[in-house]
């Protein structure tokens, strides 16, 4: 649920998504903007790609000319100011670079990478190209990174871990990729409890969570690093965001069952707080 002490400041955060689109609602920019607002942050964004999907999976993708990713950014950030920034997937070195380039040149406070490389079935969706992309210009311009196991696997090129002992074990080759910290998620460990890793310059800190017997999955990555950067632009801590994220995307997921979206993964209800 989100703080009311957020809620009741003067001043609203603008966030921006730089992401791709789901006509289903339930991920991309979709889940991202929905996720801002239900959480007090004014949502912005850029589009990387459109999508031809639904909650039973992914027919066909539309990408954005990188020219045109360039003209989203520059014009958006000529007029307004952004506090914190969160990236989706990017599937191209060309795109990676713009984006960079921008934020580089205008650096929002907090700069949060989810790396979409794997989706729920398994399947890797970028090709090697674009994983590079990501593992070597993203990663270095992000605060924090938010990779579930096979994504963390994929950015190091070796097996997902199974247990939280391997998950220690990977946490400092994820840091060496450049990032300023880590959340490496246990989402998809076995056993009834959800632990995520945040590993900082300073600390591995485990932030617990119970699992939440529901198949209603469908951007629930997307919506956890949006919750994140929403509240980073609020003024949390790093670990503040990270906890406070993680309830409220507990709560989106108890609540999914009262939505009624799609045939195959339902999205999480996102404005569980509210209606």
């Amino acid at each position: 649920m989100t703080d009311s002490s957020s809620i009741s400041r003067r001043w609203i955060p603008n966030v921006l998504t730089i992401a791709g689109s789901d006509p289903s609602g339930g991920a991309g920019i979709q889940a991202d903007l929905k996720t801002f607002s239900a959480l007090g942050a004014y949502g912005t964004s850029v589009i990387t790609a459109l999508t031809a999907q639904n909650t039973r999976g992914v027919s066909g993708v539309h990408p954005v000319p990188a020219d045109f990713i360039a003209a989203q950014l520059e014009t958006l950030l000529d007029d307004v100011r952004i506090d914190a920034v969160k990236i989706g997937m990017v599937a191209s070195l060309e795109v990676a670079e713009v984006i960079r380039e921008a934020l580089t040149r205008r650096r929002p406070r907090w700069v949060v990478l989810d790396p979409v490389m794997v989706a729920k079935s398994g399947d890797i969706l970028v090709d090697d190209a674009g994983i590079r992309a990501v593992r070597e210009v993203l990663v270095p311009l992000a605060d924090l990174i938010t990779p579930n196991l096979p994504e963390a696997a994929v950015l190091l090129d070796r097996q997902a871990p199974a247990t939280r002992g391997e998950m220690l074990a990977m946490a400092p080759a994820l840091r060496a990729l450049g990032a300023g910290s880590s959340l490496l998620k246990g989402g998809h460990l076995s056993g009834e409890e959800c632990p995520d890793l945040l590993v900082s310059a300073d600390a591995a800190i485990w932030v617990e969570g119970a699992r939440v017997d529901t198949a209603n999955l469908h951007g629930t990555g997307c919506s956890l690093s949006s919750a994140i950067t929403a509240r980073l632009a609020q003024g949390d801590s790093l670990l503040e965001a990270v906890a406070s994220a993680k309830r409220w995307l507990g709560a989106a997921l108890t609540a999914s069952q009262r939505l009624d979206v799609g045939q195959g993964r339902g999205p999480v209800h996102h404005f569980h707080a509210w209606w």
